[in-house]
């Protein structure tokens, strides 16, 4: 797919890290799947990964986490 950030570059199967951040919360997750830009390092998660995600991130905000740092596991 074409890049819709830089419109140069394809997106290709690829692994990435993904922050994200909730007020003083911050969780980090490692080595997820994503179609990755290979002009501008623009990343695309799925719908379904982008659930598995923020249901995991949801779970650390409840339990108090200030920092959290996972590595991706598919469901």
């Amino acid at each position: 797919m074409k890049c819709v950030i830089c419109k140069n570059g394809n997106a290709d199967p690829g692994i990435v890290n993904v922050p994200l951040q909730r007020g003083d919360c911050t969780i980090i997750f490692k080595n997820v799947p994503a179609d990755v830009c290979d002009n501008c390092g623009e990343y695309y998660l799925s719908e379904d990964i982008t659930d598995q995600l923020l249901k995991k991130a949801e779970d650390a905000v409840r339990k108090g986490a200030e920092v959290e740092i996972l590595r991706y596991a598919a469901a």
